[in-house]
């Protein structure tokens, strides 16, 4: 891997927020991500370095795990992993080591996911499952979530395995109730919110409590942290539902309303269930039919529903309590960059 790629791959996504901040009229937010993108430039690069050369073979599941990994992605995790390093003595080994891990554990999470999902379409390319199979995808995943694992336990800061199993365990709990919760259209929003505070929050929550462990922050500060992360977490989701459905393939690197045609329930659909009687109706034929096209039709009635907008204002919302928590860590640069970051979130969408 160049050194030209090692330094795109961890510097795209705040590339990409800060143009979004900046197209969406919030040119505040936009420069505070420019001086984030310097703050930790090299931060960034050892994390892709270190995923760079994780130790693999030339077999299919070891391709299908590299073929994620080279893929870039929004290496989001990491950010936050090494911001809240930076609260106490710093980006140090330890914390490369948990920024390494929480991105491993979510790429498992997405190798597992595109096999449940039947996906063909991942950050803009191929899935690993359409290149090298299923079984490969599957074991992919248990791969790297090992070595995540066993990075952690190197570390070995006291009770951060621990909490990252308790972590695995509401990830799973989550995807059981997804599971059962699958084509159903009317579901309780408290089983939403269960089922993505499960599935994404509880990750970023670790992340920003374990990268504050690692730099040695306190522990007042690496509680506030982790709460940040959990807001910060379920605000993303939120806005990577309204993408489904308010999104455009080239940006959101997926196939568009693909969680529609999987039947999983999102605030958008949610909130426009409410309020369209006719929806309903329309989504099952759709759902239950084998014929295809209809996604656009329900994609458009949703946002003609308001449903779009209020889930921004949702996740509006979301953003200002994550930054409410950063109340506790001293003012600077480091939570400059954390409000930026919670702000850059309202912005995907343009």
């Amino acid at each position: 891997m160049t050194e030209e790629v090692i330094i795109g791959q961890g510097d795209r996504m705040l590339a990409r927020l800060e143009s979004s901040a900046r197209g969406g009229g919030a040119a505040v937010v936009a420069d505070r991500l420019v001086a984030m993108r310097a703050f930790l430039g090299d931060d960034l690069r050892q994390v892709e370095e270190e995923l760079g050369v994780l130790e693999g073979k030339a077999t299919p599941l070891h391709r299908s795990a590299r073929h994620l990994l080279d893929l870039g992605g929004k290496r989001l995790r990491p950010i936050c992993v090494a911001l809240a390093s930076r609260v106490g003595r710093g980006f140090v080994p330890a914390a490369r080591e948990i920024a390494v891990a929480v991105e491993l554990i979510h790429s498992a999470t997405l190798l597992h996911d595109d096999v449940v999902d039947v996906g063909d379409l991942r950050r803009g390319a191929p899935t690993a499952r359409v290149l090298y199979g299923n079984a490969a995808s599957i074991f992919a995943g248990d791969w790297l979530l090992v070595d995540a694992l066993q990075r952690i336990q190197r570390v070995g800061i006291p009770g951060l395995l621990d909490r990252v199993l308790g972590v695995l365990k509401e990830m799973l709990d989550a995807e059981a109730l997804q599971l059962e919760n699958r084509g159903k259209l009317r579901v309780p929003q408290a089983d939403y919110f269960r089922v993505i505070e499960g599935k994404t929050a509880s990750l970023f929550r670790w992340g920003m409590f374990a990268g504050g462990r690692a730099g040695e922050a306190s522990p007042g500060q690496c509680e506030a942290l982790a709460c940040f992360g959990q807001s910060l977490g379920v605000a993303f989701q939120v806005i990577d539902d309204v993408l489904d459905v308010a999104g455009d393939e080239a940006t959101v690197g997926k196939t568009m309303f693909a969680d529609l045609r999987e039947g999983k329930v999102t605030f958008p659909l949610l909130v426009a269930l409410d309020r369209d009687a006719g929806l309903e109706e329309m989504l099952r034929e759709v759902l239950g039919g084998e014929e295809t096209g209809g996604e656009v039709d329900i994609a458009l009635r949703i946002r003609a529903s308001g449903a779009v907008e209020e889930s921004l204002a949702l996740a509006a919302r979301l953003s200002s309590e994550a930054l409410g928590h950063l109340v506790a860590l001293p003012p600077g640069p480091v939570r400059d960059a954390l409000e930026g970051v919670a702000l850059a979130m309202l912005h995907r969408v343009h």
